[in-house]
């Protein structure tokens, strides 16, 4: 067999098996594998491509050599799943650098940190004075988290005592000028809707690159043709408007009126149509 034959055989099947183990042994974030996934990562490349290009080389010994590699990585990975102490070994801890506003100068040197390292990846989380920081640890895949100071934080929906409406998650229900019919359904919707909304805008399916539909039941679109606008969903701005709209009007003709019987008809009617306004603005406007 002609070597370049045997090289092109060789890859195909030590690829594969390499995509394999690397499958089996957990999808993690290379910026999250820990110290020996990242030596085993780069042991099994190693080989597949040592034995790749070196038709020479016994192919049985580098599938002997991978399996051998996987069996010690996938081991060490569900020990450390099971045992605390194995988990600190193989992915290290976590070292505080900030706590109680107070640097933690021994933490600094112990992890090779200087006060312009400490300062970048305070930058890195919109943190540019080290006073406006509460607490700062450092993490093993070397990532900085942050906790700014209780005044520093911003300010949420809880701290303001508002109850925000419920929010699902937004279904693309276009993609590339076709309807998908699953996510269509996941949003309660139906393909005659969709095109309803698409003819009330003037847009075919077929210009459609993107198409999304938010919590609220509002489609927002992208088109191919980006010369054309299309406005942004305006129905629940709308209704919230004509909501409040019949509130004044309905106060408005309770002052406007001498007869005690409509007066009170009026403003009965005005302020329960407040607390509709009320109850349903955080839906309308989210």
């Amino acid at each position: 067999m002609p070597e370049w034959i045997s090289i092109i055989i060789r890859s195909i099947i030590l690829i594969t098996v390499l995509f394999f183990f690397v499958k089996w042994l957990g999808a993690k974030q290379l910026s999250q594998l820990n110290i020996f996934e990242t030596i085993s990562g780069i042991v099994l490349g190693g080989i597949a491509a040592f034995h790749t290009v070196d038709p020479y080389n016994s192919f049985y010994y580098a599938l002997l050599a991978m399996f051998v590699w996987f069996i010690a990585a996938f081991t060490i990975e569900k020990l450390s799943l099971k045992s605390k102490r194995m988990r600190d070994f193989t992915d290290g801890k976590s070292t505080v650098f900030i706590q109680n506003g107070k640097i933690m100068e021994e933490n600094l040197k112990k992890e090779g940190y200087s006060t312009d390292d400490l300062l970048e990846k305070l930058r890195n989380n919109n943190q540019f004075l080290v006073s406006d920081v509460e607490f700062a640890v450092l993490e093993p895949t070397g990532e900085l988290n942050v906790l700014p100071k209780k005044e520093n934080q911003p300010i949420t929906l809880k701290d303001l005592n508002i109850t925000p409406a419920p929010a699902k998650e937004p279904q693309t229900v276009i993609a590339d000028g076709n309807i998908l019919l699953e996510p269509l359904a996941n949003a309660s919707l139906n393909p005659t809707w969709l095109e309803a909304e698409l003819e009330k805008q003037n847009v075919t399916i077929d210009n459609v690159f993107l198409g999304q539909v938010d919590h609220q039941g509002q489609l927002f679109l992208d088109l191919y043709d980006d010369h054309i606008t299309v406005p942004d969903p305006a129905q629940s701005a709308l209704l919230l408007a004509s909501m409040k709209k019949c509130q004044a009007d309905l106060e408005l003709f309770a002052l406007a009126t001498d007869n005690p019987a409509s007066k009170e008809v009026y403003d009965r009617n005005q302020k329960r149509m407040q607390e509709a306004v009320n109850r349903m603005e955080p839906y309308l406007k989210s």
